[in-house]
């Protein structure tokens, strides 16, 4: 299976890149992974609503044309559904069995994002209710990426 995480931003702090080149060290075995970062937008601190909505419509627009039409689309969004680890392994097994061979997912900026990107998903899935920083979400998701991998393979991973 092929997966590709598309993400708003860089990751900047040396304990977040250190953690995702494991990670995808780890993944080599199980995936074809591929990271695409795309370029956040400057938001002022006390941005008005159409400000912010501007923002997130300009990084949608890098989200989508990193898109291809080949695979299924999870955005990562604060009001998505919540699931465990056996939940998410058993979704990705499920769509690899059923001939999907690319999965995509999406982890906006500190804004969140846009609307047309929350369409065009296939389905949203979210972490908790609590925010977290995008470069740590993007360890997190490697982490349960990871942790699927070994579910749906039947090997040990701590519980």
């Amino acid at each position: 299976m092929k997966i590709t995480i598309i993400c708003v931003g860089k990751i900047k702090e040396k304990f977040y890149t250190e953690a995702v080149k494991e990670y995808s060290k780890r993944l080599s075995r199980y995936c074809s992974l591929n990271i695409i970062e795309v370029a956040d937008e400057k938001t002022k601190e006390q941005a008005s609503e159409t400000e912010i909505t501007l923002v997130k419509k300009k990084e949608g627009e890098r989200i989508l044309k990193a898109l291809h039409e080949d695979g299924y689309v999870i955005a990562l969004a604060i009001n998505g559904t919540q699931s465990d680890s056996i939940g998410l392994a058993e979704k990705i097994e499920k769509l690899g069995l059923s001939g999907i061979s690319h999965v995509y997912f999406i982890i906006g900026g500190s804004l969140g994002l846009s609307d047309e990107v929350l369409s065009r998903a296939d389905e949203q899935l979210s972490f908790s209710k609590m925010t977290f920083p995008h470069q740590l979400m993007r360890v997190i998701l490697l982490e349960q990426i990871y942790r699927s991998c070994r579910i749906i393979h039947h090997e040990p991973y701590h519980k």
